[in-house]
């Protein structure tokens, strides 16, 4: 069985500032808001939340074979 990382670093895609953060375990995180550019990003179509589009790890669910925070899509 494998390990779930829960920090992931997330990269703005809008000034490029990386940030590590703890991913919730008990929810999405649909938004975050850039601490360099105070840029809102959302998830990009087809991901579960912004730790899948722009997290370097994804989030636990997707790490543990599921499919995403809401198990569904």
């Amino acid at each position: 069985m494998e390990t779930v990382e829960l920090r992931s670093t997330l990269t703005c895609p809008a000034c490029g500032a990386r940030t590590t953060e703890t991913m919730p375990t008990d929810a999405c995180q649909y938004f975050y808001d850039c601490p360099a550019c105070a840029a809102v990003l959302k998830p990009k179509p087809g991901d579960c939340c912004v730790f899948c589009s722009y997290g370097d790890i994804p989030c636990p669910p997707v790490q543990s074979g599921g499919r995403g925070c809401g198990g569904e899509e």
